[in-house]
């Protein structure tokens, strides 16, 4: 097995919350790093996620959040809505 990461980022245009982020944060772009361990089968390799970070950075730090990929995804499709 073998552990594969990606990065990638996620704008919001109003500002937002969803649990793990302690409360209502700013509108911007932030980032989001996925953690999928593969699983090799005979006839494919399938990923499994492992885990979700959001980074929540602030002048001078940087918060890493492990979240539920579910709660983001509602979060930016609420955000769509908003605009």
């Amino acid at each position: 097995m073998t552990l594969h990461t990606t990065l990638s980022s996620v704008t919001f245009r109003s500002p937002f919350e969803f649990p793990g982020t302690d409360g209502i944060q700013p509108p911007g772009v932030y980032d989001v790093e996925i953690d999928e361990e593969s699983i090799e089968t005979i006839s494919r390799t399938v990923y499994v996620r492992m885990a979700t970070r959001f980074y929540i950075r602030s002048p001078g730090m940087v918060r890493t959040v492990t979240i539920d990929p579910d709660d983001l995804k509602a979060a930016v499709e609420r955000d769509a809505r908003e605009r």
